[in-house]
């Protein structure tokens, strides 16, 4: 269900698209519109400027009071056949020379000022309600010493106040009914346009725990949601490795567990078959007791990679003699190493900015490796130095079997043997080599793994402050 007050996309790119063709039709409206006014006042500025032109003419041809008496006649004679047109002559003494019969002029065209200017027409409306467009100018007379008249010519424009009221209503409507087809194509050209995001929809809606290995295609969908699509790919390519490794997990758990509580089971069913002396149950509870140690350590080790998995292994940082840590463990796994006829050497120094206890897990991790795949009379050692960028290196070298390339990169995941059938030192789960990466990794350091010719390393790198 959509969320009141959410709008969708389809709606948002058509209002959108119907608010932008409206605008562009508007402005267009408004240019044409003026353009077509224009175009009209242009027209009448015509007409107005040679009725003009024919007055100032009639005027100057004026030398004596007769020719100002005839002056009425000659403009009516030239005024035949332009209906809607209106002059008026005033005298220098406001005297009304002559006026077109039943015409409206407003005064401010007809005061004598040098100001008049006959470029800016003057609109207005007589008291019949006609629209009138109007110029004036001082024009002088034939007659010496006489001062400029007054002569302003008009033009009824009904006819075109008639047309642009017409034209503005026409325009508008086609503006609205443009504005609605526009909104409508937008709106189909939206659906259209969102096509591929349905279909991505329908494609991660039919994605389930079961078939984290479907992809979204890339190769049908248009350029702009390539990056959607493959981001997505990535985030179930993510997830799928996730699930994985949980389902691996989770197997792998149930495993190594299984053998030990069968049999904490078996010992426990046997011992209660009869009765027991008190030696027969405290032996069995011994054995017990070293299973369930064992039990717990497994269950500490995965607690601490469940942690390093969701980013919640924080070292405690200090100051960090990786010599001090190292010979401190080889003293410890001395006699192991005598044990086995084992030579154990330590080379080297550095010092790193780590948490001490968990770096010395990660290089006991790998001594114990180590000591369980050496041979009798062999030798592991460990290197340490400093390289130029400022990165610690830890190098722990055992010879023995080498181990195949197909091993190699899955010796850090958690429960992996390269050969399941055999033991590992004091019967571990498999999880030491996965803590070691985990704990390398929150340091922001890595590890890494090599084998040929009878000799395995295992190095670690650790920024020299993190």
């Amino acid at each position: 269900m959509k969320p009141a007050g959410r709008k969708s996309i389809t709606y948002r790119l058509t209002l959108l698209f119907a608010s932008a063709s409206t605008a562009v039709l508007l402005v267009l409206g408004l240019l044409i519109g003026n353009s077509v006014e224009h175009h009209f006042e242009e027209l009448d500025m015509e007409v107005l400027n040679g009725k003009l032109e024919l007055t100032r003419h009639a005027l100057e041809k004026v030398h004596s009071q007769s020719d100002l008496d005839a002056l009425p006649q000659q403009l009516d004679d030239s005024l035949v056949g332009h209906h809607g047109l209106a002059v008026v002559v005033v005298a220098p003494s406001g005297q009304t020379l002559f006026v077109t019969s039943g015409a409206e002029f407003p005064q401010a065209l007809l005061m004598q000022t040098s100001n008049i200017s006959q470029s800016r027409p003057i609109i207005w409306k007589s008291k019949g309600g006609v629209p009138m467009r109007g110029i004036s100018e001082t024009v002088l007379s034939g007659i010496k010493g006489e001062k400029p008249a007054v002569v302003a010519i008009a033009t009824d424009i009904s006819h075109h106040e008639r047309f642009m009221g017409s034209f503005r209503t026409t325009l508008w409507s086609v503006v609205v009914l443009a504005a609605f087809i526009t909104g409508l194509l937008g709106w189909m050209a939206a659906k259209r346009g969102l096509t591929p995001l349905h279909a991505i929809k329908r494609e991660a809606a039919a994605i389930t725990a079961d078939r984290l290995d479907s992809r979204l295609p890339t190769e049908s969908i248009p350029v702009e949601l390539v990056d959607l699509a493959e981001t997505l790919n990535q985030m179930l390519a993510r997830l799928e490795d996730s699930f994985r490794r949980l389902s691996d997990f989770s197997s792998d758990i149930a495993h190594e567990l299984r053998t030990p509580v069968s049999n904490l089971l078996t010992q426990t069913q046997v011992m209660l078959s009869r009765s027991r002396t008190v030696d027969e149950y405290q032996d069995v509870l011994a054995s017990n007791a070293e299973e369930l140690e064992r039990m717990a350590k497994m269950i500490a080790d995965m607690l601490f990679l469940a942690k390093a998995d969701n980013d919640l292994v924080m070292p405690n940082l200090e100051a960090v003699d990786l010599r001090t840590e190292a010979e401190g463990l080889a003293s410890f796994y001395e006699a192991v190493a005598e044990e086995n006829g084992v030579t154990l050497t330590v080379d080297g120094s550095a010092t790193v900015s780590g948490d001490r206890l968990m770096l010395r897990r990660a290089i006991g991790n790998l001594l114990s490796n180590a000591f369980g795949h050496t041979p009798r009379g062999s030798y592991v050692r460990i290197q340490i130095g400093m390289n130029e960028d400022r990165t610690a290196m830890i190098q722990v070298e055992n010879s023995g079997e080498t181990i195949s390339p197909e091993h190699l990169p899955r010796l850090f995941d958690r429960f992996y043997r390269t050969d399941p059938s055999r033991k590992r030192l004091a019967d571990g789960a498999g999880l030491g080599l996965a803590i070691t990466r985990s704990i390398i990794q929150a340091h922001g350091g890595s590890v890494s793994v090599q084998s040929a010719e009878g000799v395995t390393m295992f190095e670690l790198k650790i920024p020299a402050s993190h």
